[in-house]
C-alpha cells in the first residue's frame, strides 16, 4: 500500500475518532437543573462548554462542565460569544448527567439556559 493511501485513510478516520456519542457520555433519563455562577466559557468546535459553580443542599460548591451545541448552532439560536460572562448567575434546565459520575452534563434539544435577565436560550 502506498504511503499516500495510508495517509488518506488516517485522515478519513481521524474525525470519527475525535467525535463522541452523546449516549456514550450522558444519561438522558437522568436530568437536572443547575443554578449557579458561570466560571468559564469555552466557545470552541465541535462543542462549546460552560462551567458553572453550583451550591448543593449542604452549601458545598460543585463545579459542573456542561457541553453545549456547536457555536454555529448556538448563534442561530440567538447566542453570541459574549451572551454569558464569567460571574453571571444562570440556570441550566434539563441537562443530562454524565454517566461516569463526574460533575459533567450534556445539553439536549430540551436543555436551555435562563439568564439573570430572564432570557431563555436553547443550548443545542
Amino acid at each position: 500500500m502506498k504511503l499516500s493511501t495510508i495517509g488518506l485513510l488516517l485522515l478519513a478516520v481521524a474525525p470519527a475518532v475525535a467525535h463522541h456519542s452523546f449516549d456514550a457520555e450522558y444519561d438522558s433519563t437522568r436530568t437536572t437543573n443547575l443554578n449557579g455562577i458561570v466560571t468559564k466559557l469555552d466557545w470552541i468546535n465541535p462543542h462549546a462548554f460552560v462551567y458553572i459553580d453550583v451550591k448543593d443542599e449542604s452549601g458545598a460548591v460543585k463545579s459542573f462542565r456542561v457541553e453545549m451545541g456547536p457555536p454555529y448552532a448556538l448563534v442561530r439560536g440567538g447566542w453570541k460569544r459574549d451572551t454569558v460572562k464569567i460571574g453571571d448567575k444562570v440556570t441550566v434546565e434539563n441537562a443530562a448527567l454524565a454517566k461516569d459520575g463526574t460533575n459533567g452534563a450534556g445539553s439536549m434539544q430540551t436543555t436551555s439556559m435562563v439568564l439573570a435577565t430572564g432570557q431563555k436560550l436553547v443550548m443545542r
